[in-house]
């Protein structure tokens, strides 16, 4: 827990508290615990890297003489389509509830951020207290990075996981140049390179137990770390609207609130374009992967970007919002006269590439016709896929990608960003 209010002695206790903790979880290593944990030398720019100095913006939103009846945050967050967190505000200080990060059914987690240069609440000194607007930050997931660009903070940025793999230009620059270095690689923690950066905050994200497990190794070594789970969302715009989860740590509310205002209203704009349509094509999506094809449930973000697409999901009726195990010759016969084929294994740069895998593909009428789809557009050298990225915080660029796919005449001269055909044509 940190104290929100910076002085010699507690600045002090902060780094006593992380040394403990890196001694602790030093011992817990040598065990496996985990097993995605481990210790590397620490990269030679990790120093040169550190923000323990407040920029000149922090110096005049930490407060010097704290006034109880102020609302140190008169600009808020409101919620629309996001169902994983909630904030609640109080006059200097906002509790951020995240429900359920793992999907596996326990306590939401709470992180209490206090404005710096003010008290902490009484009620909540055995919480996570974290303090705000956070100075630096390391990245544990491509979510923030594209929020961390459109917020303008990516001079906050220190580390990330898989440098190699991130898009976003202006990270990438920085990576580059060595001013952010990658703290984290294929899901292995460089603990030592973290506490060489010593950032404010720790963002990452959970899919499954062993994040979770993760997740406490870090709090154990003494860092603030944020979980998000905008996965779990079942719409586009829920996913997107997590820009708001990410601006509350930097009291960056009213910047989120515009840019997703502008996103929700494109979106929604080339929604309403589809409506009215009376063909909708058919389609299908992904693959079968060792031996199962897993198939997004008609609840899903999925089955939601299809549907405001114009299309015709073959499994739009199916309750559930997460994906379906199938078997090949289920999914055969539902889908074999499908027109359109989506979000296929992204190793397939042709048709031929399919049938490699498995000659059957060749029965499905949108292999003979062609009309098979991939998010791929934009994938670097290393396999970082920039859907995975700035795709998370754009859905309306993804969606003009689909309904120029499916009706190509209601955005006309309209160029796909993400998605591209499996032969390379148009």
């Amino acid at each position: 827990m940190r104290s929100p209010t910076i002085t010699r002695q507690q600045t002090v206790t902060k780094t006593t508290k992380q040394s403990i903790g890196w001694i602790v979880f030093g011992s817990m290593l040598s065990m496996s615990l985990v097993g995605c944990l481990k210790t590397v030398e620490p990269s030679p720019t990790a120093t040169e890297t550190s923000t323990s100095d407040r920029t000149s913006e922090d110096r005049k939103t930490c407060v010097a003489d704290y006034n109880p009846d102020l609302d140190y945050f008169p600009d808020k967050a409101t919620l629309e389509y996001a169902k994983g967190f909630e904030v609640d505000y109080h006059k200097n200080y906002k509790v951020v509830t995240v429900r359920d990060p793992w999907n596996l059914e326990k306590e939401p987690f709470q992180y209490v951020l206090v404005q710096c240069g003010t008290p902490v609440p009484e009620a909540f000194k055995n919480a996570e207290i974290i303090e705000i607007p956070v100075r630096s930050v390391a990245a544990l997931s491509t979510t923030y990075l594209s929020h961390l660009d459109a917020l303008n903070l990516v001079d906050r940025l220190t580390g990330v996981q898989d440098a190699k793999t991130v898009s976003t230009p202006s990270i990438r620059q920085r990576i580059d140049s060595g001013d952010i270095i990658e703290v984290a690689y294929n899901r292995t923690i460089d603990i030592e390179g973290i506490l060489a950066l010593n950032p404010d905050l720790i963002v990452t994200f959970g899919v499954e137990a062993t994040d979770s497990e993760s997740y406490a190794k870090l709090l154990e070594a003494g860092f603030d770390v944020a979980v998000n789970s905008e996965y779990l969302e079942n719409t586009p715009l829920g996913r997107a609207e997590w820009l708001k989860f990410t601006a509350l740590f930097f009291n960056r509310e009213a910047d989120a609130e515009r840019i997703f205002s502008d996103i929700a209203r494109d979106y929604n704009r080339i929604a309403e374009l589809t409506k009215t349509v009376e063909d909708r094509p058919t389609v299908f999506t992904e693959f079968n992967y060792q031996g199962t094809w897993f198939v997004p449930g008609g609840e899903s973000y999925v089955a939601k970007f299809l549907e405001d697409a114009g299309a015709d999901y073959l499994w739009k009726d199916t309750d559930s919002t997460a994906s379906l195990p199938l078997d090949f010759e289920v999914v055969y016969d539902v889908a074999a006269n499908a027109d359109f084929w989506l979000n296929v294994d992204r190793n397939w740069d042709t048709k031929e590439d399919a049938i490699a895998d498995d000659p059957r593909y060749r029965n499905f009428e949108a292999w003979q016709t062609g009309q098979i789809y991939n998010y791929t557009a934009r994938v670097n050298e290393y396999g970082g896929n920039d859907y995975w990225e700035s795709g998370v915080l754009n859905p309306n660029i993804i969606l003009a990608d689909l309904v120029t796919i499916f009706h190509p005449e209601l955005l006309p001269n309209t160029e796909k960003v993400y998605y591209e055909k499996i032969d390379g044509d148009s």
